[in-house]
């Protein structure tokens, strides 16, 4: 036993020196993905930006720009909650960042306004209770022998 105990603190130190540079590369792989996915977005190339920006999210979940750019991607693919979510995990992540600040915000705006309007529709959308006639009075039954209706 005391012989693992003496190899063991070696074993760690090797493992994160081989791990150590993954986990560098796989943060300068994840820029590589936002950038990347910033130039096909502005394109227009969302189905593409989105792939990249959910690459750079898996890189590196610590990531609030690519937390940030997929939210707008979503939002521009009508993934409203997903978009939600994207982007108040780039706020958890960077809270004092003005642009995704900004980003959310204006999201949020937007949101609203689409859930007025959904609702609006559904409320114009709804069948409107038709009113019952009023009873009709009983016609004065006509004699056909009669010129004049009876009374």
């Amino acid at each position: 036993m005391t012989r693992f105990r003496h190899y063991s603190p070696f074993v760690v130190l090797v493992s994160l020196a081989l791990t150590l540079p993954a986990i560098a590369d796989s943060g300068k792989d994840a820029k590589k993905e936002v950038t990347f996915g910033i130039d096909v977005a502005r394109r227009g190339l969302w189905q593409e930006a989105r792939f990249r920006f959910e690459q750079a999210t898996q890189l590196n979940p610590d990531s609030a720009s690519a937390f940030n750019n997929l939210g707008v991607t979503l939002e521009q693919q009508g993934e409203f909650e997903k978009a939600r979510a994207a982007y108040e995990r780039a706020l958890q992540l960077e809270p004092k960042n003005i642009s995704i600040q900004q980003n959310y915000d204006l999201f949020r705006e937007a949101d609203e306004k689409r859930n007025r309007k959904s609702k609006k529709d559904a409320a114009a959308a709804k069948p409107k209770e038709t009113p019952t006639p009023d009873p009709v009075p009983p016609m004065n039954p006509v004699n056909p022998m009669d010129k004049e209706p009876r009374r």
